[in-house]
């Protein structure tokens, strides 16, 4: 088993999962909805991906060519479409599951069934329009791997790894500066305190589904660079987000952190091991969930209820 190998595997797996787990926690601390259609926002996300990349190709290539230039500009144009399909698919969930429904009674259960439905119509349409068959982004970050320190990496690995860690960076700081970031983590202390702080419930949720979308559509550019695009390709990273936001403490955003951490590591040392491998990855990360919930069912991060108590 190579260290170096097993460490960077498991910081990129970590990054992709942290995007999806950050963004399912920050919704439910803040606005108290489970998104069930986070995984839709990824499968469309990657395929506007797909779709900006087809068009600005020849145009990229006819001007800049296969160089830097031109890769970091077709980097651009992926993140971007994915960014802002996710935002605008985070757009249509606040318009569909929680501004018809946030006031009503058992509104948590009602916007789970919403979003749930958002999710099968939305797998259901990408596969009339697209059909089943896969579609493969290009590489934004190169081909080739780098020797640094001792360690070697893909450059998709690094790509990942550097560019979730500024993304959440960039995310952090506008939570903690800006005035809507302020009015969202007074959401996710204390919701009762913050509507009596005349903070609208209403319009801090658009924002908030809309970032969460857009992590969605980050997550799915960067973890399409070594799977395929498909109508259902959002299945994995939604069960996996779930699962991570529940280990790290469901509204804990350090906690999902943590939990993204602990499940990247797991899941390189479980496919890096020669009696176990990659059958056995989904079987050992759901065993090790399962039982740290079982001795700690607020999860790792189980902060946000004693804090709000």
């Amino acid at each position: 088993m190579d260290l170096s190998i097993l460490l960077v595997h498991g910081l990129s797996l970590a990054a992709i999962y942290g995007l999806m787990a950050i963004g399912i926690s920050l919704l439910w601390s803040s606005i108290g909805m489970i998104n069930m259609a986070h995984g839709a926002s990824f499968a469309v996300a990657g395929y506007a991906a797909w779709g900006a990349a087809e068009v600005a190709k020849p145009l990229i290539l006819a001007t800049l060519g296969k160089t830097l230039s031109g890769t970091i500009a077709m980097a651009g144009v992926c993140l971007s479409a994915g960014a802002l399909s996710g935002a605008i698919m985070g757009g249509l969930i606040y318009l569909l599951a929680f501004l018809p429904i946030h006031d009503k009674p058992n509104f948590a259960v009602r916007s789970l069934i919403v979003t749930l439905a958002i999710n099968m119509a939305t797998v259901q349409t990408l596969l009339w329009v697209f059909g089943p068959k896969q579609k493969n982004l290009p590489k934004i970050f190169g081909m080739g791997r780098i020797e640094f320190l001792g360690l070697s990496a893909r450059y998709d690995q690094l790509g990942t790894i550097i560019g979730t860690t500024v993304i959440l960076g960039l995310l952090l700081f506008w939570l903690k500066v800006s005035r809507k970031g302020l009015e969202i983590r007074a959401m996710m202390q204390n919701p009762e305190g913050a509507v009596l702080s005349a903070i609208s419930v209403r319009w801090t949720a658009l924002p908030v589904t809309m970032l969460t979308g857009a992590l969605a559509g980050l997550a799915s550019v960067l973890l399409s660079q070594t799977i395929f695009v498909s109508p259902t390709s959002g299945a994995v990273p939604l069960i996996k987000g779930l699962t991570i936001a529940l280990l790290g403490g469901l509204g804990s955003v350090p906690g999902a952190v943590a939990g993204a951490v602990i499940i990247g590591f797991l899941e390189a040392i479980i496919g890096a091991l020669p009696f176990l491998g990659q059958r056995y990855v989904l079987f050992g990360t759901f065993l090790f969930i399962i039982a740290v919930l079982i001795i700690r069912p607020r999860g790792i991060g189980g902060l946000l209820d004693k804090a709000r108590k």
